[in-house]
């Protein structure tokens, strides 16, 4: 581009060029944060040898050496700082934030219990325990990281559904330029198989546009000049000009990447279990041993002879109660309920989404390429005047060089087309009605009514639902063939299988045609359906579905595989997104990711997360029994400190092994 040029431009498409650098910083945020990922674990996990080296070490000194209590302190306070700074910051920032009861807290409290617990006369000193309490919370949060960490690594990163380029004519060339430096008014070029860069008008030329990723719609629209055409739709057929209407940032694609990253932002992300429970049980834990403390003291008259004693047993109320069990076992399951889903193609991005997936009551779907294959199949042939064969034959013959989705369909319905030897000529396109062209020494016209009234053939119309092709052969009617999305084979088993497991309604959203929704709605008992939705509708609808649900408490997730789909599975408490055919962004927005495009799968997520949290629950109950009992036992007297360490170490044992089921996932 000449300088001259180059200035011209600069001034014009300023906006688009913010935009630009918003799209690239964006993108590089997210590299950041992928690598930021990877070197998070790393460096935990060496702050754990480390910290476990430094305790060793410690012990070791403390066993050989006489040293006075504060030296034996000061030895194990390095690897305590080393592997606890981070939670005890936690804590800090929990207290100034206002949100006191959390894990960080219950941690901090109980560890920092079991240091001072030695100070007090008479006492025996637990300063290796509050070390090993901080380790093994640090190994939870690890495993936990590291299956939310493995689960994203094999989701493909953000890949563009903006167009790389765009054909624009300037001063008598074609240029290929990057959409963003396009103004508007410029006039674009776009050829058959290409995607359009830009919202505009089109100039010159008709085609038919593959608009299945903005719309979810499977039936192209046809367009011409005069038509006003989006970004991100396909060409199919003709070669368009089109005067651009919009700058890059605020076409339609734009538009709706940022639409996917504002809906993440306001989404209200479920805490993890483990939080959830810290919130219960740090209060109940911490107001006890302070009452354990101050009220026997209080009545026995005599204060502070009594005391000491009492503020011992409280610290060690603190001490056994601190959720040790819990605390390695409850991420371990939910790693091991993340593995075992990734091993059958369902990849949960994080420990939180399991919580939400098992309490969804609401499921909704959107049709094209997720109940249906969103590709066109013959579904049925009715001859008129010829057999089944024969009309097959004829309409996939004139169909031989159109790329056009119905053109495809028939081909694959009659794949001898290419070998039979029969002779193609004279093919012409009348845009909006069909195609004409002579089969051997007969002119045959497949396309739509206009084309039959065209050349005179007595059409009628079919009862079955979906697009209708007809042929006519020397301007008489030979019959017609119906085409449509094909459901997919395990659509109806998908949603008998979710209202089996309790889940209340299931909602189809659509872009397509009211008749064509309906249709597939009956076939599939889906409980309400919504059709002719443009995405922004789409978010309406789900909005709206929300707003009643949080009222009731349930939770509502929507799979989707479509551009069109990414605001509402930012939006969702959980969006589910085919893997397999789904756009980049649909991917990227979503919470958990079927790698195989079966709506299957969308129970069988459910029925994981109902079992990890199940395997969650009883490790807790567990837990907090023994120790509960252990406590009790402790208070009357009968508690022996065996029996303390059972209550601890066993019992992180045992949850462990009960965690490990987790993983096992039945097919």
């Amino acid at each position: 581009m000449s300088q001259h040029h180059q200035h011209h431009h600069q001034e014009e498409s300023h906006a688009c060029h913010c935009h630009e650098h918003h799209e690239e910083g964006h993108h590089h945020e997210h590299h950041h944060h992928h690598e930021h990922e990877h070197g998070g674990i790393k460096k935990q996990l060496t702050l754990i040898i480390v910290s476990t080296l430094l305790l060793l070490v410690a012990i070791f000194i403390e066993k050989r050496c006489d040293l006075p209590i504060w030296q034996q302190l000061l030895i194990y306070l390095v690897p305590y700082l080393l592997i606890g700074h981070e939670t005890l910051r936690e804590a800090a920032e929990g207290i100034i934030a206002g949100d006191i009861f959390n894990e960080h807290f219950l941690m901090s409290v109980a560890t920092i219990g079991a240091l001072a617990i030695g100070f007090l006369p008479g006492a025996e000193t637990e300063f290796p325990e509050a070390v090993f309490v901080m380790l093994f919370f640090q190994v939870g949060e690890l495993f936990e990281g590291y299956a939310e960490g493995k689960s994203r690594e094999s989701i493909a990163h953000l890949m563009d559904i903006r167009p790389d380029e765009a054909h624009v004519e300037r001063s008598g060339q074609i240029e290929s330029v990057s959409p963003e430096t396009v103004a508007v008014g410029e006039t674009m070029v776009v050829k058959p198989g290409e995607k359009v860069p830009l919202d505009g008008v089109i100039i010159v030329g008709r085609s038919s546009l593959n608009t299945v990723a903005l719309t979810g719609e499977s039936a192209p629209r046809d367009v011409e000049e005069g038509d006003e055409i989006i970004s991100g739709c396909i060409n199919l057929t003709g070669l368009l000009k089109i005067r651009t209407t919009k700058c890059f940032g605020d076409s339609t694609v734009s538009k709706i990447l940022e639409l996917v990253e504002h809906a993440n932002e306001n989404k209200s992300k479920s805490e993890t279990f483990i939080t959830r429970f810290a919130r219960v049980y740090t209060p109940i834990v911490v107001f006890a041993a302070l009452a354990l403390a101050i009220v026997p003291p209080l009545f026995s008259g005599a204060f502070t002879s009594q005391f000491p004693t009492w503020l011992y047993r409280a610290l060690m109320f603190l001490i056994v109660s601190c959720p040790c069990a819990l605390v390695i076992s409850v991420p371990l399951t939910f790693f091991g309920g993340i593995g075992g889903a990734s091993r059958q193609g369902i990849l949960i991005k994080g420990a939180n989404y399991m919580d939400v997936l098992s309490k969804v009551s609401t499921v909704v779907f959107d049709k094209t390429g997720t109940l249906t294959h969103g590709q066109f199949v013959v579904e049925a042939v009715h001859p008129d005047s010829c057999d089944e064969h024969h009309l097959l034959h004829l309409a996939a013959h004139v169909e031989h060089f159109s790329n056009h989705p119905i053109g495809q369909a028939l081909r694959q319905a009659f794949p001898e087309e290419a070998t039979d030897g029969c002779v193609v000529s004279d093919v012409e396109e009348i845009a909006g009605k069909g195609i004409r062209a002579r089969v051997g020494n007969d002119i045959v016209c497949v396309g739509n009514t206009k084309m039959m009234d065209l050349v005179g053939a007595r059409w009628h119309d079919c009862h079955h639902v979906g697009t209708i092709i007809h042929v006519s052969i020397n301007g008489e009617y030979a019959g017609h063939i119906v085409i449509n999305d094909a459901i997919k084979s395990d659509s109806l088993s998908a949603i008998e299988s979710l209202k089996t497991l309790g889940v209340e309604r299931v909602v189809m959203l659509t872009g397509d045609r009211e008749h064509v929704a309906a249709h597939v709605a009956n076939q599939l008992h889906i409980d309400e359906f919504h059709s002719e939705l443009l995405p922004t509708e789409k978010a309406t609808h789900v909005e709206r579905l929300l707003s009643g649900h949080h009222a009731e408490g349930g939770y509502l997730a929507f799979v989707g595989d479509g551009i069109n789909d990414a605001p509402v599975l930012a939006l969702s408490d959980v969006g589910i997104a085919m893997g397999g055919l789904g756009s980049d962004a649909a991917i990227e927005a979503s919470d958990v990711v079927i790698m195989d495009d079966s709506p299957t799968k969308v129970s069988s997520a459910i029925q994981i997360a109902r079992r990890t949290l199940r395997i969650a629950w009883e490790n807790v109950v567990f837990a907090i029994g023994v120790k509960v009992a252990v406590l009790l036992l402790a208070v009357f007297g009968l508690g022996t400190l065996w029996m303390a360490v059972f209550a601890d170490v066993g019992v992180t044992v045992l949850a462990v092994l009960n965690a490990m089921r987790a993983l096992r996932v039945s097919h």
